[in-house]
């Protein structure tokens, strides 16, 4: 749909003489952040029975970190370092108890003969 000069409609979009396109209004919300946050509560006969607390952050990672969010930093599912950690973290745990099982088998021969012994 297309506006004749004087009509009063609209142009197509981003036509309009200063008018903010779509990449000049995600380059601001990114830039400065926008921060959206709801409740939904279910009450029946004055009794609540289901809260649900939404809260939504739109910004740009650098942004997000200067406001002090970076938990993504952290998650395993989101971050290759965060899981190269994790798996290091249970690497290091897995061989422990390795070792740990390696011992208690090294010492069993000699618990066996103590045993033996105590009985003659």
């Amino acid at each position: 749909m297309t506006a004749s000069p004087g009509s009063g409609l609209p142009g197509p979009y981003g036509s309009g003489g200063g008018g903010a396109n779509l990449a000049d209004i995600l380059e601001r919300v990114l830039d400065k952040g926008i921060v959206i946050a709801g409740d939904i509560k279910i009450n029946l006969l004055d009794i609540e029975l289901l809260t649900i607390k939404l809260r939504l952050i739109v910004a740009s990672i650098d942004k997000a970190k200067e406001m002090g969010i970076d938990w993504w930093e952290d998650d395993p599912a989101l971050s290759t370092g965060a899981r190269r950690a994790e798996l290091s973290r249970e690497n290091a745990e897995l061989r422990q108890r390795l070792a740990e099982l390696e011992e208690r088998k090294a010492l069993e021969p000699a618990q066996k003969e103590t045993r033996e012994r105590r009985k003659r």
